[in-house]
């Protein structure tokens, strides 16, 4: 049988193939963003109770394809207590099968063929592949390490009339930075009278540090109307498992992004999200997440001390970039390869989420890890020649 592949440059997924390479190796696994320990028992609780509160026939069907109104009624809230942002949670949020799902119904609603979508690289590797599935066309503009900045001026000339949507990422995933007010400031700039989107990928939001502040073009006016922001209760409850995020757009653009939902999945699981909206209803402390992952960043930090990488500066996701160039020449595959295998430390390499696979000597660690794994992934990477 012959067929034309959509993604032939897609050969391995590396979050998956690092994973299983831990796995193999008995190894620590600070590549894969998931967290090692487990979530609040309370939420636990709020799933049982959800199956056995006498209402099992309904939890047990079909929620609304737009979600559950007691959980968009609790995200409603939630905008309006941390970021001063009114949402009708009836017409502008949407429940999706994690945020994954949310940044593809946004692209490939959007996004016709031959229509330009600008990517920031690096980023995270699900960006291209939906874009290149609905023909768009991805155009980089790729950050420099060290300091991964945007020159919004040079982005700026990468516009053009066929620039369809422009996709962001704060706190960044992979390289731990965050867009500032004036960054939103120079977005807004940038697609004032145009009719391009922008979608803006949120997920790490409650894990700023450091006295920094995490700035959505939601809230910023000339942006609310063009922007689909996207969020991730996986990241926020430690659940990554249970696969449920959400999007926030305006009226305009949610039922058209809807459509999509509606075709690729229909519905997100009933009894996880009455859970979750219970959980919500009792009152979540944000503040306490964002010092909890602090506290382990410094934690990994001080355990790293005296190793012979060099750490990039971590302001916002549960994500450290580390700089080995001191150490070898390898390409960061091979070097993370070996890290496994010598070291029993599974990192992820850098290359493999710019489209060019630029290799920088960086390697992405994840500390959303027990103070043990961290402590001991710190000695092993103080052994690395």
């Amino acid at each position: 049988m012959n067929f034309n592949s959509k993604l032939p440059y897609i050969k391995d997924h590396i979050f998956s193939y690092m994973t299983g390479l831990a796995n193999q190796y008995h190894a620590l696994n600070l590549s894969q963003g998931f967290p090692n320990f487990e979530t609040d028992g309370r939420l636990i609780k709020k799933v049982e109770e959800a199956l056995t509160d006498g209402q099992l026939p309904l939890v047990n069907q079909y929620a609304p394809m737009i979600g559950l109104p007691a959980l968009r009624n609790e995200i409603g809230h939630l905008m309006s207590k941390v970021y001063g942002i009114h949402v009708d949670v009836e017409s502008e949020v949407t429940i999706t099968v994690g945020a994954t799902e949310a940044i593809f119904n946004t692209i490939a609603a959007f996004v016709w063929p031959d229509d330009e979508v600008i990517l920031i690289e690096p980023c995270y590797d699900c960006y291209r592949p939906a874009v290149d599935m609905v023909r768009g066309k991805a155009v980089v503009y790729k950050m420099q390490a060290p300091d991964f900045r945007i020159d919004w001026q040079v982005l700026k000339q990468l516009v053009t009339p066929k620039t369809r949507m422009i996709c962001i990422s704060t706190p960044n995933n992979p390289t731990a930075t965050i867009l500032t007010a004036s960054d939103i400031q120079s977005l807004a700039d940038i697609v004032s009278g145009t009719d391009i989107i922008v979608m803006s990928d949120e997920v790490y939001e409650h894990m700023v540090y450091d006295g920094h502040l995490h700035h959505s073009p939601l809230a910023h006016q000339a942006l609310r109307e063009r922007t689909v922001a996207v969020y991730s209760f996986g990241k926020t409850l430690h659940i990554t498992g249970w696969r449920i995020g959400y999007c926030i757009a305006s009226p305009k653009l949610t039922a058209e992004l809807r459509k999509v939902h509606q075709n690729v999945v229909f519905g997100v699981s009933h009894p996880l999200q009455k859970a979750i909206a219970a959980y919500m209803n009792e009152g979540m402390d944000y503040e306490a997440m964002t010092l909890m992952y602090q506290r382990k960043r410094d934690l990994f930090l001080s355990s790293l001390a005296g190793s012979r990488f060099d750490v990039l500066p971590c302001e916002g996701s549960y994500f450290l970039l580390l700089d080995y160039s001191a150490i070898s020449d390898e390409g960061d595959f091979d070097f993370c390869t070996r890290l496994v295998k010598e070291y029993g430390v599974a990192a992820i390499p850098i290359s493999r989420l710019y489209s060019d696979g630029q290799d920088d000597k960086l390697i992405r660690i994840c500390f959303a890890k027990t103070d043990d794994v961290l402590i001991a992934a710190g000695e092993r990477l103080k052994q690395v020649v």
